[in-house]
């Protein structure tokens, strides 16, 4: 059973009855049956969870801590025989000093007690009163302190341990360590740990669970972690403050799971972190493994810390239940309204600022751009009239073309053309018909013969026409082919594969009909003679089957020739090509998330052909993409060879195909 690299974990907020360490412990041992149930790896439990938070001098009694060891071995024998790492806080003693700590337990075996560094201290009442701080065990190097726990076991006592389930490497910090200017997190992190934990005792007051929010998913992000908060909840008193038992994973960033806070019963949340995820992306930041203040690399916090092995993880069944969202268009931007509005500004400024930079340093008042009435040729005009307003230049030194050949429909055509004109941009129209019939008779081509000769002699035709006016005129050919385009091929080389300044070549094709909806939405309120006006046109763009239009219609004008077809669905492709880049995935982990991301759109040998396309095409043609034009970075993914994707074009798919099989 395949784990793909995915680690379960749960953050279990019990309800606690302040100073009752039995009764506590009975809701921790049920909570850790429902995480076992889960085939959760990890769950963990919030700050003292076994005595309560809020017990407060009463740590001062005997009764109360030697209760909590009884309960602590309760704990550790009822975890014989399974699987998941339970992380509970208690108070511990060592060497006549109490600690806030963390108990790590697996299968009967106390693995590790990580004790709290940063201990509150702002008033009389809060914890300095009763603990001690963990730094008594840092030390400069792996020596650290034992301690014998009921008389019979011998456990480490450090806040420097990382624990390895399975794949994964796990660090814990508690509480206040988290709001410190450099958490115990960070250094864990450096050494290793993919998974960080926090047992939590925070209060709620207002406003300050969206700055908590907000400290988890930086501290996951900055660390590139898969980040499990918990903290604790119904039961503490209420004498002073109020606990809400916020429960938080976050995974580089981004929330996986929360729970709802000021429940009167107990909770749990899980989440599947992905460990292979976060060990390509660290591997690909250099950053992260960069010389840190005192002069040490991350490699040499190695040193500092005590390695325990819990474990193999859980085989947990990740087909039958899947506790993470798959996004199916992860290039179109998420979110309500305004945020959408906002990106898609985002990105449209940073296509428009890479073009205005351009023509403003070669000096340039001309652009030539071939007009086919689709989708990539639209979001071209349209980001370049918008670089032209930026730059305060007349809207007809925009030169756009249409060039009609065997395979333009009416609809488009018109399109095209219509489009050009409310946009106010300079138009001609140039028949590549004459131009290549002539060709075919010079190579000897059968114009029946609806080969790939037949296709791309009218590509290249298009192309030499629009370079010699870009010459005439002393402009630029702004290319209009788009990401998605790129990864599979799928444009003729040295034909519609080449230009002077390709604005469109890190867009992928899911995310340029966003582009242009939104522009349709948003922009725009020229009229036609015809009284269509923009919106209207660009909608019908975006209804339009996507095609090269290379060879002939049908008797009723409609297109024949459908790139999905061919090539398969683009938001299939996009999905592929943006999991391969990120995060290194392998074609069966792709295949995996494609049947749950799309499993309501696509069945399992439909996602499997297209990806088996997607892998022959994106390692066949990778030629086509080491002398693509320059163009403008707009997001995480892209192609360029002069930065963002080095590989070589004779590069072998077999290993890849082979992944499937």
């Amino acid at each position: 059973m395949p784990d793909y690299g995915f680690l379960r974990v749960a953050s279990a907020v019990p309800i606690v009855k302040v100073a009752d360490p039995r009764a506590n412990t009975l809701e921790i041992c049920r909570m850790i049956d429902l995480a076992e149930e889960q085939k959760s790896a990890i769950v963990v439990f919030p700050e003292l969870s076994i005595t309560g938070y809020t017990c407060a001098d009463l740590f001062g009694q005997n009764l109360l801590i030697d209760t909590t060891v009884q309960c602590i071995t309760h704990i550790k024998k009822f975890t014989r025989g399974k699987y998941v790492t339970a992380i509970v806080g208690a108070p511990v003693r060592v060497n006549d000093r109490l600690y806030n700590c963390a108990v790590v337990i697996r299968n009967g075996i106390i693995k590790g007690i990580v004790p709290k560094i940063y201990l509150p201290t702002y008033n009389e009442y809060y914890e300095s009163r009763w603990f001690a701080s963990g730094a008594d065990f840092l030390s400069s190097s792996k020596e650290a302190a034992t301690c014998v726990f009921n008389g019979k076991d011998t456990i480490t006592v450090s806040p420097n341990q990382l624990f390895t389930i399975g794949k994964a490497t796990v660090g814990v910090e508690i509480c206040e360590d988290l709001w410190t200017p450099v958490p115990p997190s960070s250094y864990h992190a450096m050494a290793g740990a993919q998974v960080l934990v926090n047992l939590s005792a925070s209060n709620e007051v207002l406003s300050k669970h969206q700055y908590r929010k907000s400290l988890v998913s930086q501290q996951s992000a900055r660390t590139i972690s898969g980040y499990v908060y918990c903290s604790c909840g119904y039961g503490e008193s209420t004498q002073d403050m109020v606990y809400a038992g916020s429960s938080l994973i976050y995974e580089n960033g981004s929330l996986m799971a929360k729970n709802d806070r000021f429940q009167t019963e107990s909770s749990m949340i899980l989440a599947d972190i992905d460990i292979e995820k976060l060990q390509v992306l660290r591997q690909k930041e250099s950053t992260f493994h960069s010389i840190s203040p005192d002069g040490k690399r991350s490699s040499e916090y190695n040193s500092y810390y005590s390695r325990i092995l819990v474990g193999e993880a859980p085989q947990t069944d990740f087909s039958a239940s899947f506790y993470r969202r798959i996004e199916p268009h992860p290039f179109v931007p998420a979110g309500n309204a305004a945020e959408m509005d906002a990106r898609c500004k985002e990105i449209t400024s940073i296509q428009v600022m890479g073009l205005a930079t351009r023509l403003s340093h070669i000096g340039c008042h001309n652009t030539v751009i071939g007009i086919s009435g689709g989708l990539d040729s639209t979001l071209a005009l349209i980001i370049t009239a918008l670089a032209f307003d930026k730059l305060g230049m007349s809207r007809k030194g925009i030169i756009g073309v249409t060039m009609p050949g065997f395979g333009t429909t009416p609809r488009t055509h018109t399109n095209a053309s219509d489009l050009m004109e409310t946009l106010g941009v300079t138009t001609r129209e140039i028949s590549i018909v004459p131009a290549v019939r002539q060709h075919f008779e010079d190579i000897g081509q059968d114009a029946d013969n609806h080969d790939v000769t037949y296709e791309n002699s009218q590509a290249r035709e298009r192309t030499q026409i629009l370079m010699d006016i870009a010459n005439k005129e002393g402009g630029i050919v702004i290319g209009t082919g788009d990401l998605s385009e790129l990864a599979l091929g799928w444009a003729t080389y040295n034909g519609d594969h080449m230009s002077m300044y390709a604005v469109n070549a890190s867009i992928p094709k899911t995310l340029v009909q966003h582009l242009v909806r939104w522009a349709a939405e948003n922009h725009f309120s020229e009229k036609t003679i015809s009284g269509r006006s923009v919106k209207e046109i660009l909608m019908d763009i975006i209804d339009t089957p996507i095609s090269p239009e290379l060879t002939p219609f049908d008797a009723q004008g409609n297109i024949q020739q459908k790139t999905e077809d061919l090539v398969g669905p683009y938001e299939l492709h996009d999905f592929f090509l943006y999991n391969m880049f990120r995060f290194g995935y392998s074609p069966a982990k792709l295949q995996f998330l494609a049947k749950i991301a799309f499993k309501d759109v696509y069945d399992e040998a439909t996602i499997e052909k297209w990806l088996k396309t997607f892998v022959r095409r994106f390692f066949n043609q990778q030629f086509k993409r080491s002398c693509m034009p320059d163009t403008p970075k707009v997001g995480s993914v892209t192609l360029s060879p002069r930065g963002d994707w080095r590989m070589p074009s004779d590069a072998w798919s077999d290993l890849f195909l082979g992944d499937l099989k």
